[in-house]
């Protein structure tokens, strides 16, 4: 990431400078958990997916900034409600908004959010762009629901699981990319190269995410380890483990699954092991990050393409 955000680091002060502006506020606790939770550490992922999708278009410019900081209002307002509706009490290493302000204010700053984020896109004066985020605003609020109601449920099928991923995740990546390709009014081949790019992206990404709540460091993560099965969510991992489970260990799962438990997190986390669910999750992954890096191939060689296919290695090596 560090030589990602070299490349880009100049536009990447831009983005700062407009998010920074952007977060004022008359009410004072707005702008405080406002800046709270922007602040907080995160890589940034999807301004750097708006600015170098710019960047290999040959197009970097001050719209480029306001697009980015959009998309991060728009990402950072779906983590405070996101937080609210799990009922999250840690999110990269600190505590959450809703734990240590409350749910009602944590609601109503992400609405805020919402709303400096449509501001930034109208002030663009690109329908394309606005129908793009509008669209994308809707699909996640969709996956939210889906996942939601998919709670406990053991029964959850591959295809299910990777409508959930792709509408909550997959789809602002997707969206990062596809509108700074609107931005630039980009050629019908190029739009979809970085549609395909952003999706395969964004699933490999969350594909990944999944395996780390069985496999990663807690200290690393910035949350808590076997937080998805905590939450009742069936992902990938656990999905796999079901189809290939001895019957005592499928029923091990299921129970852990529909009360929500940790109880036997260890012995779970030994099976998804010996059924081989982490390689199989691994290779999924792998196999979309494949499909990302040949989406590109319309585009020239130039720095900005090379930095987007060291993404995917940057999003499939955290397993590694």
């Amino acid at each position: 990431m560090q030589s990602i955000q070299a490349l880009i680091k100049t536009n990447f002060e831009q983005v700062d400078q407009v998010i920074n502006e952007q977060l004022s506020s008359d009410v004072p606790l707005v702008e405080q958990i406002s800046e709270y939770i922007v602040q907080s550490g995160g890589k940034r992922l999807r301004p750097v997916l708006v600015l170098l999708s710019c960047g290999v278009l040959n197009n970097l410019n001050k719209d480029s900034a306001s697009l980015a900081a959009a998309i991060e209002f728009l990402h950072t307002a779906t983590l405070l409600h996101d937080d609210v509706v799990d009922t999250s009490d840690m999110r990269r290493g600190r505590s959450t908004a809703n734990h240590k302000w409350g749910n009602a204010p944590s609601v109503l700053v992400g609405d805020f959010l919402y709303a400096r984020s449509f501001e930034l896109l109208v002030s663009l004066r690109n329908m394309d762009v606005m129908e793009c985020l509008s669209q994308a605003t809707r699909v996640i609020a969709e996956g939210e629901v889906m996942q939601l109601t998919n709670i406990g449920n053991v029964n959850l099928t591959q295809e299910q699981y990777y409508a959930v991923i792709y509408a909550k995740t997959a789809k602002l990546f997707e969206a990062s990319c596809v509108s700074a390709a609107m931005l630039n009014y980009a050629g019908p081949k190029q739009i979809e190269a970085l549609i395909e790019y952003g999706k395969q992206l964004g699933l490999a990404f969350q594909l990944v995410d999944d395996v780390l709540d069985y496999t990663g460091d807690a200290s690393v993560m910035g949350k808590n380890v076997g937080d998805d099965l905590a939450e009742g969510k069936a992902t990938l991992p656990l999905i796999y483990c079901l189809a290939h489970a001895q019957q005592d260990q499928k029923n091990l799962i299921k129970r852990a699954i529909i009360n929500e438990g940790l109880e036997d997190l260890e012995q779970i986390i030994q099976i998804i092991q010996d059924t081989g669910a982490i390689e199989y999750s691994i290779e999924q992954a792998k196999q979309a990050g494949q499909k990302a890096c040949d989406a590109l191939s319309v585009f020239e060689s130039n720095p900005y393409k090379d930095a987007l296919l060291r993404l995917v290695d940057v999003a499939i090596d955290r397993v590694s």
